[in-house]
């Protein structure tokens, strides 16, 4: 059997609280698969003692070595200024220039590798996603079907591969790089002919208001939560997302999750 891993990023103590839902609901699927967080300087170490309570695999890894052209251009202010999130709200722990570590996965000893961003939960198995290419990921569909040109990168099949991390190295932060949606915009970039997984595969917590058709718990195998955060205290949209965040603080805790087909759909 080839070596599959499924690996997530985590590079603070509130992210770590995301993975720690996100790996038990890996569990509850039965995956085969490693369950690997990658995790920076900014983790500490009991953060990380739930997540490998869990089985997961505790991987260090370092920020990119990115130049500090670079480091500035795509500084959380910075970048907010130049390019401002007006969809939704990023919260206080979102650090813009972290997320590029997530480059990090093609220096692991794996053959196959499913990222899922540590605001994801996978609501069923996911394991048909290994035998996939690289790079498939889903739409960034959560507002309007125009939305399907661009890809999201909080799912993705990967193939870890040291020549391909030499060669985004290159790419990455060549003069003037600036990348607007960091490690997306890169992706999209470095992988023009991505391929395009279902929706189903990254289904985006805003299609709940926006596009209700759209959403079919029987269906939907990975819900992310992209922009606010489940476990947020100043969650501006609480109220209209609170089913979705009380499915998530079922998989944040040790009791029985829910059965998605028993959950209500979209108001």
């Amino acid at each position: 059997m080839t070596r599959r891993a499924y690996v997530t990023l985590v590079t603070n103590a509130d992210f770590a609280l995301g993975a720690r839902a996100l790996i038990r609901s890996l569990r509850l699927t039965g995956t085969t698969a490693d369950l690997v967080v990658m995790y920076t300087g900014g983790v500490a170490k009991e953060a990380l003692t739930p997540l490998s309570a869990l089985g997961a695999l505790c991987v260090a890894v370092d920020l990119l070595d990115t130049s500090p052209a670079f480091n500035t251009a795509h500084d959380r202010a910075t970048l907010h200024d130049k390019m401002p999130f007006t969809k939704g709200n990023k919260p206080a722990f979102h650090t813009p220039l972290d997320n590029f570590a997530k480059l990090r996965l093609w220096q692991l000893p794996y053959d196959r590798v499913v990222f899922l961003d540590a605001d994801t939960l996978v609501l069923r198995n996911c394991d048909r996603l290994f035998d996939y290419p690289e790079f498939c990921a889903a739409p960034n569909v959560y507002e309007s079907l125009a939305d399907f040109r661009r890809m999201n990168s909080g799912v993705f099949t990967a193939r870890p591969s040291p020549a391909t991390f030499d060669a985004m190295m290159t790419r990455l932060d060549a003069p003037g790089a600036f990348w607007p949606r960091t490690d997306q915009s890169f992706l999209q970039a470095f992988f023009p002919d991505w391929h395009g997984l279902p929706v189903v595969f990254n289904m985006l917590q805003y299609v709940w208001f926006n596009l209700p058709d759209l959403w079919c718990w029987p269906d939907i195998h990975v819900l992310h939560y992209q922009y606010e955060k489940p476990w947020q205290a100043d969650n501006p949209r609480a109220k209209i997302l609170a089913p979705l965040i009380t499915l998530w603080e079922a998989y944040a805790g040790d009791d029985p999750v829910p059965d998605v087909t028993d959950l209500p759909g979209p108001p």
